[in-house]
């Protein structure tokens, strides 16, 4: 033991484990890398094969709804041969139908096949009700003009129909909006990106809002397969037609053309689209009052007279009748005693 403590003392055996602990740390150094790998490689095939992942699902569910691009029912191909599409063109029938969630050749279709059979629908019902039912005394010009007035109101009742399911779609996405911002917020903040907030935000805000939840799905997929993300982000303020999403959506675009940071972003869409909401909320309160007062006078004042008025009413009834009552008494009573004299 003593005889190995004297070799560590010697110069020759200290050079040599300077040398072998040099030579250790430089395998140790050039190696270690190789032995570590590459991990910003192998966080970005993480983040391509999710991407792939979330694509293929996206896909998957859109093409799960319909959307083809051909129309191969019996109501696509009368439209197809007679091509109704040309002959009753509507510049914006598709921004419309996709506002009311109806995508796809299927939804066009049967929108410009029932504006070629309506009017004919509606002028033959209109003909059966006036010529053989009720003709409500209209002379020959009436009669023509009402034929004329039906055939006109099943043309245009596609268009009504449309934007009566567009304005409740809307109405229905923008209760959940500004909460599902903040989920947003929520998921950006956490590390998440875009894609997979926009993916988890959908799947969470399905339960409150279906149609939000289907529209997020959506940009989910256009953001994975679309060349220019923006064009997402605008494909979105078009589909929903609403000035908050707009302004997100522009927002959004911003911040992916300039680097801006998204959690700023959303944080203040946030709170403007709640805002908006709310001032929406106490519109609507502040015009009740003038929308009840029709109600009120048709329904609450009859009912109010009847129980303030009812028993004074009641009780003046059974006065009339004690003082009718009383005359006839008198007159029995001295008859009685005429008898009696």
């Amino acid at each position: 033991m003593y005889e190995i403590l004297l070799s560590f003392t010697k110069p020759e055996t200290l050079a040599a484990y300077l040398v072998a602990a040099a030579v250790f740390g430089t395998f140790l150094t050039i190696a270690l890398p190789y032995l570590q790998g590459n991990k910003l490689e192998t966080r970005l095939k993480a983040v391509a094969t999710q991407r792939e992942r979330l694509r293929k699902q996206s896909r998957a569910a859109l093409e799960k709804k319909g959307l083809r691009r051909k129309d191969d029912s019996v109501v696509g191909n009368i439209s197809s041969k007679l091509n109704l599409a040309k002959a009753l063109e509507d510049p914006n029938v598709v921004k419309l139908m996709n506002q009311a969630g109806l995508r796809g050749p299927g939804p066009i279709s049967a929108f410009y096949f029932s504006r070629m059979a309506l009017p004919f629908i509606g002028a033959i019902a209109t003909f059966l009700y006036i010529f053989f039912v009720n003709d409500h005394g209209l002379n020959v010009t009436m009669k023509y003009g009402s034929l004329a007035f039906g055939a006109a109101a099943g043309f245009y009742a596609p268009n009504l129909y449309i934007s009566n399911m567009a304005q409740k779609r809307q109405k229905s996405l923008m209760r959940a909006f500004p909460d599902s911002l903040d989920m947003l917020l929520i998921c950006v903040e956490a590390g998440m990106s875009i894609e997979m907030g926009f993916q988890k935000v959908s799947q969470e805000i399905g339960s409150a809002s279906p149609e939000l939840a289907e529209e997020f799905g959506i940009t989910v997929a256009e953001l994975s397969y679309l060349p220019d993300r923006r064009q997402a982000y605008e494909n979105l303020a078009i589909r929903t037609g609403h000035e908050g999403v707009k302004a997100v959506c522009m927002a959004l675009g911003q911040a992916e053309r300039y680097g801006t940071p998204l959690g700023d972003a959303l944080r203040m869409m946030a709170k403007e689209n709640r805002e908006m909401r709310m001032s929406e909320a106490e519109k609507k309160a502040a015009s009740l009052p003038a929308k009840l007062t029709v109600p009120m006078i048709l329904f609450f004042l009859p009912v109010l007279f009847l129980v303030v008025l009812g028993p004074a009413y009641i009780k003046y009834q059974k006065m009339q009748n004690k003082n009718d009552v009383a005359p006839q008494v008198t007159e029995r009573i001295t008859d009685t005693s005429h008898d009696y004299a």
